[in-house]
């Protein structure tokens, strides 16, 4: 389990200085969750997006570990093959045999959900060990804001816009997480930056597996959310809640959730409330798509406690 105290005497594997934003989810989920690494070396890797252009800017980068910089669409298939070629090394004497090195990928939505899902499906078919983290902020925020399938209904985007033909992004987002789960891989799971403790804990479990390894993470962008900037981890507490955004893992075929106590629990709508990009919803007209959005929530909750109670046969 994580401690506070300990984990704040580890070296922190991402330094200060970047130039991510005020209230970026995306470093906050990087330090999480490798602080879960025990004593194993880690090597990253990471896609293009705003992780990246942001911690990486020649001739400096913010990071305290190897880190490898790779195309959009790529960084499964990168970490992969760094993974695959330190195990050759470990065979060939090169490196050795009892050192203990463990590989992350890390990749925005957009090249994660998008563009990245066609590697990132093919490495965890294949068994690298390997942790793969997706931070989870909802569109392409580094090159404007524009929607990516993890883009919820109802939101605004750039490419997503509010007015007499449609309010937002008609879709509802994709569900990545049970479509990772579905590859049969040791671990995955759902956590947000703003319960630290749950992530640091899963994040653990991840660098323990044997194999490949799976964490979406909910990782807000405030100018894309249009949330202060102070309001980070609060509006996770909000997306748990109300059940928008669940805590849960699958261990092995197994499902657990994290419950939501009932004094805790809100209506989605408070969720969406403090966010910009959510503000048409509650002008006059748009009481029934608030409903429907309320309905798409209580639905997805229903259909995770089914999977907590098939996988309890397993």
């Amino acid at each position: 389990m994580a401690n506070i105290k300990e984990l704040s005497a580890e070296p922190e594997c991402l330094v200060p200085g970047h130039r991510l934003c005020g209230g970026c989810g995306a470093p906050i989920a990087v330090r999480q969750v490798l602080m879960g690494r025990g004593d194993s070396d880690v090597v990253v890797g990471c896609a293009t997006g705003c992780l990246e252009v942001s911690t990486s800017i020649y001739p400096y980068d913010s990071w305290g570990v190897p880190f490898i910089h790779n195309a959009f669409e790529n960084s499964a298939a990168t970490v992969s093959g760094v993974e695959a070629a330190c195990k050759g090394l470990k065979r060939a004497g090169k490196i050795p045999a009892d050192k203990k090195i463990k590989f992350v990928a890390f990749g925005g939505d957009g090249g994660t959900y998008d563009i990245g899902l066609q590697s990132l499906s093919g490495a965890m078919e294949r068994g690298h060990d390997m942790i793969y983290v997706c931070y989870d902020n909802g569109a392409y925020m580094n090159t404007g804001i524009q929607r990516s399938s993890a883009t919820p209904r109802g939101s605004w985007a750039t490419t997503a816009e509010v007015g007499k033909c449609q309010q937002g992004k008609p879709q509802v987002r994709k569900d990545l997480t049970s479509i990772l789960a579905a590859h049969g891989i040791p671990y995955v799971a759902q956590a947000t930056v703003g319960n630290w403790r749950d992530l640091v804990s899963k994040a653990e479990k991840a660098f323990a597996v044997d194999g490949p390894a799976f964490i979406n993470v909910l990782a807000p962008c405030p100018r894309g959310w249009r949330i202060p900037s102070d309001m980070t981890t609060e509006i996770c507490h909000l997306a748990v809640n109300s059940h928008f955004w669940p805590l849960f893992e699958i261990e092995n075929g197994v499902w657990k959730v994290t419950p939501v106590r009932d004094k805790d629990l809100i209506p989605v709508k408070e969720f969406y409330k403090p966010q910009g990009r959510f503000k048409h919803l509650f002008k006059p007209g748009n009481e029934q798509l608030l409903e429907d959005l309320q309905n798409d929530v209580d639905a997805y909750w229903k259909y995770l406690q089914g999977r907590v109670e098939g996988s309890k046969d397993l």
